[in-house]
């Protein structure tokens, strides 16, 4: 991470006129970082529970599961692995999983062939269904007045979450989620349009002046994302571009950099923030991650006398 100011602001008003209420939810949901502490009763929390559960997977398989955190030590503990402190101060954190372990161990009993663990195609769906999962919570959690954020970041520790949560062969994280009541009101951030994400029949490629009008219009006023500029910046972004690319195209970015009198939006977010020098490492050993998993979808399968329950 670097220390440059947080990507994450408000822009963007909270209003408007729209068709009933579920579409207002939609429009107007932002991600909270500031929780009350108010507590979140069991019965509320266990119907946005549920609601998750309807959410469509692959052949209604449902390949997911949840691991609920409400003890403060583990939330504490989160923030000592380097997280944000907020999530430590959520009072109700959710880890999403892909399961394979269930369907596994019901394979088992029935005595049905099973090779779910061994296959992309299934990781994928399970991936997809996860995520379809949180978000029915998500949108369940804004409808009863609370308020979540994704934190994508569980990936940098995964062998840590498999040892606390006790997490079994099979079952795979994928993201955590802070629940909890907004401790002020929470303000929906800029997007780019439908007109820019919605491509009819087939792709479109926006023409470069469409393409750069659509993100200043969604990196402008408070949430411009602009980065000032330091000796300290300039030197990492410059390393950052040769490292990745090489001396010439290292020059016009700082150029471009000085040029504009300061850092825009995409030069701060993979120069300086997800760095495009840091993000590709480790690609190998989160393969080797997913065999501790107890996952082998990346080889080629090979036929087992059975399959361990």
């Amino acid at each position: 991470m670097s220390d440059t100011p947080s990507h994450h602001g408000p822009d963007a008003k909270v209003g408007g006129d729209h068709p009933n209420e579920t579409m207002r939810l939609l429009f107007e949901r932002g991600s909270c970082r500031d929780y009350s502490d108010e507590k979140v009763p069991e019965e509320v929390l266990r119907k946005i529970l549920e609601a998750g559960t309807h959410a469509p997977t692959g052949g209604n398989l449902q390949p997911y599961s949840v691991i609920k955190i409400q003890d403060a030590e583990s939330g504490r503990w989160f923030v000592e692995l380097g997280t944000q402190k907020f999530i430590g101060e959520a009072p109700v954190l959710l880890l999403f999983c892909i399961d394979y372990r269930r369907l596994r161990r019901w394979a088992g009993l029935e005595v049905a062939p099973f090779t779910a663990t061994s296959a992309f195609r299934h990781f994928w769906i399970g991936f997809q269904g996860t995520i379809m999962f949180a978000q029915n919570i998500c949108t369940a959690a804004d409808a009863m007045g609370l308020g979540t954020c994704y934190i994508g970041t569980v990936l940098e520790f995964f062998p840590e979450l498999k040892e606390r949560f006790g997490l079994p062969d099979g079952v795979f994280p994928v993201v955590l989620m802070t629940l909890g009541y907004p401790a002020k009101g929470i303000i929906p951030r800029r997007k780019l349009g439908v007109d820019v994400v919605v491509h009819d029949e087939a792709y479109r490629e926006l023409g470069d002046d469409e393409l750069l009008d659509a993100f200043n219009e969604k990196y402008a006023g408070r949430d411009s994302r602009r980065v000032e500029i330091t000796e300290e910046r300039l030197e990492t972004i410059e390393g950052v571009c040769l490292k990745v690319h090489d001396e010439d195209f290292a020059a016009r970015c700082v150029e471009k950099v000085k040029e504009n009198g300061y850092f825009s939006a995409v030069q701060r977010y993979f120069g300086l923030h997800y760095r495009a020098d840091l993000m590709p490492r480790g690609n190998l050993e989160y393969l080797e991650m997913m065999k501790d998993f107890g996952f082998g979808w990346f080889e080629e399968f090979k036929p087992v006398a059975d399959e361990p329950s």
